[in-house]
């Protein structure tokens, strides 16, 4: 019992240790993921909205789609804060006693990482198949092409960095059992004569 680990951390109350903090896997994944929101984010509200000449007023550049637009913009935005809470949990988790809060922090990563690996392909799906039906006569001058297309790219490559966070906190249930709790929940019986 000496060199458990419970749901993926030593004891607690460890020294915070930058260095080997940001060498953690989870930790670049994170970051990468929180670059990519940000990416996402700044594309479609930068440059996601154009307007031909004649018009006053301003569409979304996924063929006029304002929901693809809005879709972008709020799940970017979102998932930078996703990755902002997490990043700090990570920081906080080796201060925490509690094997039962270690296991809810743990199964809140594994949940909202695999939530947002899905909503990145539903993102991605929207937005390429915008970009792919919209009119080459809504844009006459090309605007915001590239910035359109690296939304799409981006939500893409976070569907992987996603996954790739579920993945890793998997890993930190992978050798735990669940056994004392359940036995404290359903206490064993004795046999009835």
């Amino acid at each position: 019992m000496e060199g458990m680990q419970a749901y993926g951390a030593g004891k607690a109350g460890g020294a915070f240790d930058p260095v080997t903090f940001f060498r953690q896997p989870q930790t670049v994944v994170r970051i990468v993921s929180w670059v990519f929101s940000i990416v996402i984010f700044g594309c479609i509200a930068n440059e996601g909205y154009i307007n031909r000449p004649e018009e006053p007023e301003e569409f979304c550049i996924f063929n006029r789609n304002q929901n693809a637009c809005n879709y972008g913009v709020f799940m970017g935005s979102m998932a930078f804060l996703c990755c902002m809470a997490f990043l700090a949990l990570d920081v906080y988790f080796p201060q925490i006693s509690s094997v039962k809060d270690r296991k809810k922090a743990v199964l809140a990563d594994v949940g909202l990482s695999a939530f947002w690996s899905f909503m990145w392909f539903v993102g991605f799906c929207l937005l390429a198949n915008q970009w792919q039906v919209s009119k080459l006569e809504d844009n006459p001058l090309k605007e915001g092409g590239d910035a359109a297309r690296a939304a799409i790219t981006f939500s893409f490559f976070s569907i992987f960095t996603w996954g790739t966070q579920t993945l890793l906190s998997m890993e930190k249930l992978k050798n735990v059992t669940f056994e004392e709790e359940y036995t404290k929940l359903f206490p064993p019986q004795p046999p009835q004569v």
